[in-house]
């Protein structure tokens, strides 16, 4: 999954996300979402979410659920 849609993104996911200082590079930064900033159902440049560790980006890759107990 890409990330583009809302409903495929909760808390608890681990995704990688693209950082505003990372967009020329694409560099991905790997994490669990703690928040949707997105509140469209969906973006064409992927949903808007906060990390557990506070960084801020736009989800490109979902990988799945870091805790099954989560959702």
């Amino acid at each position: 999954m890409d990330g583009r849609r809302r409903s495929d993104i909760h808390p608890g996911l681990e995704v990688s996300i693209v950082l505003k200082q990372d967009q020329r590079t694409g560099k991905l930064t790997r994490g669990i979402v703690k928040d949707l900033l997105t509140s469209s159902p969906t973006h064409p440049h992927g949903i808007k979410v906060r990390l557990e560790n506070g960084l801020v980006g736009r989800v490109k890759h979902i990988h799945g659920t870091a805790d099954p107990n989560t959702r």
